[in-house]
């Protein structure tokens, strides 16, 4: 539903360090890339914020009226243990250990992946390019950098040189905000990095060791390409030598991000990227999110309750409304408390969705609109929009969602008459009211039985209290609280709900 929006979006572009309004290329096509998952692993809870974040603003982006590209990659090879130019690759590591073929490993993983990205309710790329899908672009980029002199070989690997991309004038580390002196003041000089002219220097293409798994032939050696280069190739292949928006994690910006710049701009001699956007960490009763401290999570867990940090299990769709009480650049932090409030709001909108798709106007000449309840329906709807706009605030976003909830409550509850609103504002609440919690924030109802089922217990509920059958009343009652679900037995109906 495109519409006519109270305030022009607004982004915050790490590149600029400051809010930007959103102006695309080429409106209203837009190009987003997210740097994917490297699927040697379970998807932890730090790449399903990153993911879902980006999930609401390609959301939000389809909802005002562009037309998306949005190309989220999958890193199968390439990217090192310790993600610099040394050591295992990640993937070829956890084959090892497995005993497995590394693309064993791989579909493991991006089957894995794509299941969680389904449990969460994360709409599915445009495009979802692979690393080694790409060799022969990545293999092309290295050769035309070698040719402009930005990249040199040695040793059969070769490295972009960061000096000469400096000395035409460029500046590696803007988008970090790294000082190239300071950063060759931190960098010690590691085990096969003698080989680098800089040891700033990164790989674009590394000479297999024998013992490596994943190797193929190339003009240098046969090996493998860096991991920097491969979202650089796939990017641009894609969205084209400059594109609107970049997302990733923080801890993307540098060095692999910063990598992604030099890279393409020593390709095309232009800047790739318009908009970066980053998400921030998660941390877990204040403490940051790690496996060494034994506080970190996988999805799965979160579901069943089976981490011994976890009170109980959360429901999908309550970790989804979690992540969004916090605006996606602020530090996210878990705890029970935290989750449990979550799951309460989260039941109260599933409630509101349920009263707002059972509710019809009537018509009654005879009762006077209320203009200042019409009034505050239309300020919350701005609001809304204003919240989304203001750098995709979804925290301030569900404030204004729970207000247009009251009114809902209040129309079910018939303490407000849809007359009393007017056909329009009537139909522009619900309207978007259900937009709002399915479309844009990506929420939707969690039921583990049908509607069918549901409503041939309440049947079986009304014969039972008819004859007075309690005993069967209360088994009812039982079979519905399991389902995490409540029977409304009042003068007027008998219906669930949600339990909150």
């Amino acid at each position: 539903m495109a519409e006519t929006i109270p305030q022009p979006l607004r982004i915050f572009n790490t590149l600029t360090r400051q809010k930007e309004l959103f102006e695309p290329l080429a409106a209203p096509y837009v190009g987003m890339y997210v740097c994917g998952p490297t699927v040697y692993n379970n998807a932890h809870l730090g790449n399903i914020r990153t993911f879902m974040s980006f999930d609401i603003l390609f959301r939000y982006l389809q909802h005002i009226g562009y037309k998306v590209r949005y190309v989220r990659n999958i890193t199968d090879v390439g990217h090192l243990v310790g993600d610099g130019d040394v050591g295992e690759d990640k993937i070829g590591r956890m084959a090892k250990l497995e005993k497995l073929e590394p693309m064993e490993i791989v579909q493991r993983y991006t089957n894995d992946f794509h299941q969680v990205t389904e449990l969460f309710n994360l709409l599915p790329p445009s495009i979802e390019p692979t690393a080694t899908g790409h060799l022969i672009e990545q293999i092309e980029a290295v050769a035309t950098l070698i040719d402009k002199g930005l990249a040199y070989e040695s040793n059969g690997s070769v490295y972009f040189d960061i000096a000469k991309y400096n000395e035409g004038g460029q500046d590696y580390g803007k988008l970090s905000g790294r000082i190239l002196e300071d950063l060759l003041n931190e960098t010690r000089d590691l085990d096969g990095q003698s080989e680098k002219r800089n040891p700033l220097d990164f790989a674009l293409w590394k000479k297999a060791s024998p013992e490596h798994i994943m190797q193929w032939d190339s003009p240098w050696s046969r090996g493998f390409p860096g991991w920097h280069l491969e979202c650089t190739c796939m990017s641009t292949k894609y969205l084209g030598k400059q594109f609107d928006i970049h997302g990733g994690g923080m801890d993307l910006k540098f060095p692999h991000h910063e990598c992604e710049i030099a890279q393409a701009k020593g390709l095309s001699g232009q800047d790739p990227v318009r908009y970066w956007m980053h998400t921030n960490m998660l941390t877990v009763n204040g403490q940051k999110m790690s496996k060494s401290l034994n506080n970190s999570f996988l999805p799965a867990e979160l579901v069943t309750g089976s981490h011994p940090l976890l009170d109980q299990p959360y429901s999908p769709m309550t970790v989804r409304f979690f992540m969004m009480q916090s605006q996606y650049r602020s530090t996210l932090d878990f705890s029970n408390d935290a989750l449990k409030a979550a799951q309460k709001g989260y039941k109260r909108l599933a409630n509101g969705v349920r009263t707002a798709r059972l509710l019809q106007y009537k018509a009654d000449e005879t009762v006077v609109m209320d203009e200042k309840k019409r009034a505050d329906i239309e300020k919350s709807i701005a609001g809304f929009y204003t919240a989304m706009n203001d750098d995709l605030n979804t925290s301030v976003a569900i404030g204004h969602l729970f207000n247009m909830l009251k009114y809902v409550n209040m129309l079910g509850l018939s303490q407000l008459t849809p007359a009393q609103l007017g056909e329009e504002t009537f139909d522009k609440l619900l309207s978007h009211f259900l937009i709002f919690f399915e479309n844009i924030l990506g929420l939707k109802e969690e039921k583990a039985v049908g509607d069918a089922v549901l409503e041939g217990m309440l049947n079986l509920y009304r014969d039972y209290k008819m004859v007075r059958n309690y005993e069967k009343v209360d088994e009812i009652r039982a079979y519905f609280k399991k389902q995490g679900l409540v029977i409304r037995d009042t003068k007027e109906k008998i219906d669930w709900a949600y339990e909150e």
